[in-house]
């Protein structure tokens, strides 16, 4: 008797997020950054940004960001920038706490 092998390649589909509209809501990462996925980024015409300010909401405060720094990778447009620690501290925001990203524009102040 001969002894057949088959293989079969199973692909795992990832879920994309496909968001294209502001409000987002998000969860803060263990290293206390906030992910802004490619497709927010390529709807919202901010991939040449460095600099941003960005308003979000976190039970019920409306907290607001002047020139956070949006960090890129490489080879994607999703964006992350990390939330200073005074307000983190001031608000009580820790990881793995949700956050709605109500708008995000070009810093008004001059960081380049």
């Amino acid at each position: 008797m001969v002894d057949v092998v088959v293989r079969v390649t199973v692909r795992r589909r990832l879920e994309r997020f496909n968001v294209t509209t502001l409000p987002f809501t998000v969860r803060v990462y263990i290293n206390n950054q906030v992910l802004l996925p490619a497709s927010l980024v390529r709807a919202l015409g901010i991939t040449h940004l460095r600099f941003a300010d960005v308003e979000l909401e976190y039970k019920g405060f409306i907290i607001e960001l002047k020139g956070v720094r949006l960090l890129r990778t490489r080879h994607t447009d999703s964006r992350q920038f990390t939330i200073p620690r005074g307000v983190r501290e001031l608000y009580g925001i820790g990881p793995g706490d949700i956050v709605k990203i109500l708008s995000i524009r070009p810093s008004s102040s001059d960081h380049e």
